[in-house]
């Protein structure tokens, strides 16, 4: 069939097309039918492995580090790191001296055993970090085994796969790949930063398409609208080469005027700042124009520490961000994990995605909770540091917040050390309690900013994750648009300012309603940046407002869609090929 269609997530604003070919790395296979030779041996044949290993991944480091603009080499760090953790080495040297375990069977079992913690992880962050490991086991077993990679024996020009990992993203750059496609990952998947550095098309959440794509198949990867296109015929290739060539010229105008501000034709201005999450992302801040960090994920050191961060690990990363975007702010979310991965719990959970992780977990671990708080105002001292706590969902959580923060202060204060007496604490807008009850939530928060992914998975009962169901995910379901709605309102009402850092904010139909709302900031990935701020300026803040009044009266996401877009038009007719959609045939 042509024309057939898949959509994802698009988080690179660009297009490429080509042949596919269907990116399988071989497997781990997590049992071994090696004869165990003496316990030496194994302890000698596993160090051997793991210095392989080692010398592999800092040889890619290096060729990271030579790549011209490319500064994510420190994504390999992740699997230098587990290769040289303590906990992995005692645990399989235990294994083969008292366990009586060959090298690869001490590896494996000690495989299985991190997968079936992330199996039970609610935090698609998380899941996302159980890439890095799986890419490391992978490479530590063939290393041991003495395999070869045979993934890359085949290779077109896009590469399509259930998920990639960063090593395997470089190699296939090398080989000349321009587009990539996954089932799997998100837009914080390491693998997707370093697309992104190194200029490759990129879709990700693109669900069934290992099923509909064979090598050797034509394919159009989208990466501004997150759109796949399996067999295009003549006409839509026609279209979308056009929107390919438009799409690098209308980058190129927007990134020359990328330090202009957000500011519609009537004057309304809005600020425009970051999501980010690594230190790599810090110098890039202000090459794509952004008003400082609008959302700060702060996961990353938890997740890449030998064990919990201490209070100076984190206060050196989180003054670090502070001081290179001021005097523009910077706001850190805090930890906004279960009490699954990082810090073991016997328990398991029922339906984890409804259980215990962000506030309901850092509220019950204060001394984890009250180093990093602790390191956030440490940081503040310069006046330019917000806090946020994710995953709210009652009053008393924000009041027990603010009761653990005025201790701390107090501290602070009698050790001499500097911090804002003022720091502003926010809110993630991300379960409907917090929309429905912002009158209250205002009297105790200084400002929301609104999650839209997990506010919409939280309204709609959907995962969109989940292949079924995910064709009902969508931020501009009207039932969302409303509770942001409701959210604004009542949070201007009460003198209060809203931000969005979900990734509704880089979507470029649903600008004018955004601004129609008249929220105070958007918060997305860098990348996105300049086109974001190219469309407001051709806005108008009047007409954005009408527009929203329209918007009330739709009863599907498909309807506001199809409107919003008629209006991006009208504004933009050179979008026509960057809007360019498609129809199965």
């Amino acid at each position: 069939m042509k024309n057939k269609i898949i959509r994802g997530i698009g988080v690179s604003p660009s297009i490429a097309m080509g042949k596919a070919f269907l990116y399988t790395p071989k497997e781990i296979i997590l049992s071994s039918k090696r004869k165990k030779g003496k316990i030496e041996e194994e302890i000698k044949l596993f160090e051997k492995a793991r210095c392989l290993s080692l010398r592999q991944l800092r040889k890619l480091k290096l060729e990271l580090k030579k790549m011209k603009d490319v500064q994510t080499p420190r994504l390999i760090d992740v699997q230098l790191l587990f290769l040289q953790d303590p906990l992995f080495l005692n645990s399989v040297e235990k294994r083969m001296r008292n366990g009586k375990e060959s090298a690869e069977e001490a590896i494996i079992n000690f495989a299985k055993g991190l997968e079936k913690d992330f199996l039970n992880i609610p935090n698609s962050y998380i899941a996302e970090r159980y890439s890095d490991v799986k890419d490391v086991i992978s490479r530590l077993l063939r290393n041991l085994r003495e395999e070869e990679d045979a993934s890359l024996e085949e290779f077109g020009e896009i590469g399509v796969a259930e998920s990639f990992t960063a090593s395997s993203v470089l190699e296939l750059s090398k080989l000349g790949v321009k587009g990539i496609v996954s089932e799997g990952g998100g837009r914080t998947s390491h693998f997707v930063i370093l697309a992104e550095a190194l200029g490759v098309s990129t879709v990700v959440g693109a669900n069934g398409i290992t099923n509909e794509i064979e090598t050797g198949d034509e394919i159009i990867v989208d990466g501004i609208s997150g759109v796949v296109i399996i067999r295009p015929d003549e006409d839509t290739k026609r279209r979308f080469e056009r929107k390919r060539e438009e799409a690098i010229a209308i980058q190129k105008e927007f990134l020359e005027k990328k330090f202009l501000p957000a500011t519609t034709i009537d004057g309304f201005s809005i600020d425009i700042s970051a999501n980010i999450e690594l230190p790599v992302e810090i110098p890039l801040i202000k090459e794509y124009g952004a008003k400082g960090v609008g959302l700060l994920r702060t996961e990353y050191l938890f997740l890449t520490s030998k064990g919990i961060p201490s209070e100076e690990e984190q206060y050196n990363f989180y003054v670090k961000i502070a001081e290179s975007v001021f005097p523009d702010y910077v706001i850190m979310r805090t930890l906004d994990l279960g009490g699954d991965k990082v810090f073991k719990m016997k328990m398991q959970e029922e339906n984890p995605f409804l259980g215990w992780r962000g506030i309901r977990f850092t509220l019950s671990n204060e001394e984890i909770f009250r180093a990093q708080l602790r390191a956030m105002l440490r940081a503040s001292a310069k006046g330019n540091v917000r806090i946020l706590i994710p995953m709210v969902s009652q009053i008393e959580e924000i009041l027990r917040v603010r009761e653990l923060t005025e201790k701390i202060k107090k501290e602070l204060k009698e050790e001499g050390i500097l911090f804002d007496e003022n720091i502003e604490i926010g809110a993630m807008v991300e379960i409907p309690s917090v929309p429905l009850m912002a009158d209250f939530f205002s009297e105790v928060v200084d400002f929301f900013s609104l999650g839209t992914n997990d506010l919409t998975q939280y309204t709609l009962a959907v995962d969109r994750g989940n292949k079924k169901i995910s064709y009902l995910f969508d931020q501009l379901d009207p039932a969302v648009i409303t509770l942001m709605k409701m959210t604004v309102e009542k949070a201007h009402h009460n003198n209060k300012w809203v931000g969005v850092c979900g990734d509704v904010a880089s979507d470029l139909v649903a600008l004018p309603i955004l601004l129609g709302m008249e929220v105070d900031e958007l918060s997305l990935p860098l990348a996105f940046i300049p086109q974001v701020k190219e469309v407001i300026r051709g806005l108008s803040l009047k007409e954005c407002k009408e527009l929203l009044k329209n918007i009330e009266g739709k009863k599907s996401a498909r309807e506001v869609r199809e409107m919003l877009k008629e209006e991006i038009l009208r504004r933009f007719p050179s979008f026509k090929n960057i809007l360019v959609e498609v129809e199965n045939d």
